[in-house]
């Protein structure tokens, strides 16, 4: 009797570990994607994508194909068109790895401290740019970018020739 009880038990325990309950996500589902355009003579493109996360930051995802080696490729958040010259960094943005090509951010809020939902950002008049380098001369080479936001609908770029270098600090 005590090992009929004991089955029962065993059986009951371990279809209660079976039971598939449903993975709960931080995300609430919207989700805007732009493209990223290789901005200089190396073959480096790909997307940014950003995903509201219920908490009110926005997840932010650069995968780049073309990337390679150790280096990290500075990934910064720029308010303008990518044709503005000299524009502010409203935003510095995880590095791109170069042997994943893949740089993921958590930001809630810009590099003046004000807060910004994701609604806000994919309203933004803003472009992304991912440098070569964080310093030297290969800062202002710009692998990849590409306008987000507003300034998709004002897209007056023209391919690389259309990109400029960001403000020196």
């Amino acid at each position: 009797m005590k090992r009929l009880g004991l089955l029962l038990s065993l059986v009951v325990f371990l279809n209660a570990c079976q039971e598939n309950e449903p993975v709960q996500s931080d995300l609430t589902g919207n989700e805007t994607t732009y493209a990223l355009h290789s901005g200089s003579d190396y073959p480096v493109n790909g997307t940014v994508t950003f995903k509201e996360v219920k908490d009110g930051s926005t997840r932010i995802t650069v995968a780049l194909s073309g990337t390679e080696g150790n280096i990290k490729h500075p990934v910064h958040l720029h308010l303008g068109n990518i044709t503005t010259p000299d524009a502010d960094v409203a935003a510095l943005l995880n590095p791109v790895l170069g042997q994943t090509g893949i740089s993921e951010t958590s930001l809630k809020q810009l590099a003046d401290e004000s807060s910004i939902t994701y609604q806000q950002l994919v309203q933004l008049n803003a472009c992304i740019k991912i440098h070569l380098a964080e310093s030297g001369p290969d800062k202002n080479i710009i692998l990849a970018g590409g306008n987000i936001g507003a300034a998709v609908t004002d897209d007056s770029s023209t391919g690389r020739l259309g990109m400029r270098t960001c403000k020196s600090e």
